[in-house]
């Protein structure tokens, strides 16, 4: 009985999660089901502008696997974390940017539930924005 429970369980975690993905925005972007202009895309990660900055450089960095938020993060999800912040510092690079800010959001802040971080630099920062 126990394992029917455990088994239950784990397929409703499972639905959950398909559910989230299928609704993703990101997750929609990642997989070609909407439009994207990445630039920059690698094996774990995408990164591409917000469609509402709130500076001059406003970059969304994305791991392709879905993950809801830093609240969820598991040991497991490390590569990814890693690869996101080797695309920020390659995009810091590549535009020559002399001060930026790396930001993640969560709880009410973050408003697509897939963890994503900001790369903000040029204009001063509107935080009542973010």
């Amino acid at each position: 009985m126990i394992k029917k429970a455990r088994f239950l369980a784990k397929e409703a975690q499972l639905r959950v999660k398909y559910i989230m993905e299928k609704d993703c925005i990101f997750c929609k972007l990642i997989n070609g089901q909407m439009k994207a202009n990445f630039v920059v895309e690698t094996e774990k990660v995408v990164a591409f502008a917000d469609i509402n900055p709130v500076s001059d450089v406003h970059i969304l960095i994305v791991p392709k696997k879905h993950i809801e938020s830093v609240l969820t993060i598991s040991r497991e999800d490390a590569g990814d974390l890693v690869e996101m912040h080797e695309v920020a510092k390659k995009l810091v690079s590549d535009n020559k940017l002399e001060a930026f800010r790396l930001a993640y959001n969560g709880g009410r802040f973050q408003h697509v539930g897939h963890l994503h971080m900001h790369l903000l630099a040029g204009r001063s920062i509107q935080w009542s924005k973010l």
